[in-house]
């Protein structure tokens, strides 16, 4: 391709070309970067080290958290570093590899989350065949396919974004190569396979989100059904937090998305994007540790385990 020969890379703009401005922006950046590695680590080691979190539920929130470390670092770190050294140059290989890591992480988080879903609608609506259905063999296959799936659309979007011919000034208007923005660099229509690429990946995640709306449907009807109130707070606990999570990824990313193809950006669209690109890594550990007593009791044992060994090596 023409594109392999003539491209030397892109410039990615942040949100202000202002030195003070993109300063502060790395700055609060690096301490999100931080949170979310602190939070989903913390998420990891404590779900590993306890044997009472080795359930379905846990499972796939330790793989969420990793995940979402993976998530975060494909954009974040090279934003700090480009917003510090003021400078934006990305090549046109690192372009690709980044495209392909951030579309790839977002297919899976999209697929984890249907996945945690089911795990919740089939706990709450078929609690005495959840051991059963949610075995560790099937826990591990729906994994698998999720991880699969996702590395296989990020293939097909990576490949279909840059298999168009890029002109004019190669500059994207984001903190990291964003496919809408990419796509606004197209020197005419070849990019109609991107859109179909595009448009197939869109309904699988409508699907998905027809899904957990069926499925919460069916949690909700189920869970008010529920005699007492202590048991709808503990079923509701269980499901309120994956909702927070779902609900912050899914509608942030569509509203990015549907106005990157508007005209010159603007700071809603930069805002937007932080909203779906950082904001979920580093929100999910809070979101999921404050309303669950076990992860927040293992998290309490950990810190008093820490606090004793350092008092005994002081004496």
């Amino acid at each position: 391709m023409d594109n392999f020969t003539t491209m030397s890379g892109f410039l990615l703009m942040s949100f202000s070309g202002n030195p003070q401005l993109q300063i502060l922006q790395a700055s609060l950046f690096l301490v999100l970067y931080f949170m979310a590695l602190a939070g989903n680590i913390l998420i990891i080691t404590a779900i590993s080290i306890d044997h009472t979190l080795h359930s379905p539920m846990y499972f796939f929130l330790k793989h969420l958290s990793f995940l979402d470390l993976c998530y975060i670092t494909v954009t974040v770190p090279r934003s700090i570093y480009d917003s510090f050294m003021h400078s934006g140059k990305i090549s046109f290989w690192e372009c690709i590899l980044q495209c392909f890591a951030f579309t790839a992480c977002c297919s899976v988080e999209a697929g984890m989350l249907t996945v945690m879903c089911y795990d919740r609608y089939v706990a709450i609506c078929f609690p005495l065949r959840y051991e059963i259905i949610m075995k560790a063999s099937t826990c591990v296959y729906g994994l698998l396919a999720v991880w699969i799936s996702g590395i296989v659309a990020g293939v097909m979007h990576t490949a279909a974004t840059f298999s168009i011919h890029f002109c004019g000034p190669k500059i994207i208007h984001q903190f990291f190569c964003d496919v809408p923005q990419l796509l606004k660099l197209s020197c005419s229509n070849d990019y109609i396979n991107e859109l179909g690429v595009t448009a197939f990946l869109s309904l699988v995640v409508f699907l998905c989100s027809i899904f957990i709306g069926f499925s919460y449907t069916h949690i909700f009807s189920t869970v008010l059904k529920i005699p007492s109130a202590e048991g709808r707070a503990k079923a509701f606990s269980t499901c309120l937090p994956h909702l927070c999570v779902v609900t912050l990824f899914f509608f942030t990313a569509v509203f990015a998305y549907l106005n990157a193809h508007s005209g010159f950006p603007t700071g809603l669209d930069f805002l937007l994007t932080v909203f779906y690109t950082i904001v979920p890594p580093t929100l999910n550990p809070v979101i999921y540790s404050l309303r669950n007593k076990a992860i927040k009791a293992v998290i309490r044992k950990i810190f008093e385990g820490r606090k004793a060994t350092f008092a005994e090596t002081n004496q």
